[in-house]
């Protein structure tokens, strides 16, 4: 199989990345963002995709990301759920708050 072949196969995606940010708290908990600019597909009608997590103890106990044929979702320790995307600013409050929430032990 060639690297033509493969692209058939696995087409590249034009991304733009405009936001990357992985902080290491006190305690070793991990808050990681990944936001690209891509082009609107029926999967990311909005035109972004995403990856934001936040790991606890080696474990990733929130995150929110919209993997591929997977849509818009986000997960709490095992449980996932549909996530309604408006905006990146949003995106990024909503799991800013939702951390906040875990560490104040209410989510």
């Amino acid at each position: 199989m060639t690297l033509r072949d493969i692209r058939h196969i696995i087409p590249t995606v034009q991304a733009k990345l405009i936001r990357y940010e992985k902080v290491y708290e006190a305690n070793n908990n991990i808050v990681e963002v990944k936001l690209w600019e891509v082009k609107a597909t029926p999967d990311k009608p909005h035109g972004y995709k995403y990856s934001l997590v936040y790991i606890v103890q080696g474990e990733r106990v929130i995150g929110y990301d919209n993997a591929e044929g997977k849509g818009d979702h986000r997960h709490y320790r095992d449980r996932i759920e549909p996530y309604r995307f408006e905006n990146p600013r949003k995106l990024l409050e909503d799991f800013y708050l939702d951390i906040q929430e875990y560490k104040e032990g209410t989510l």
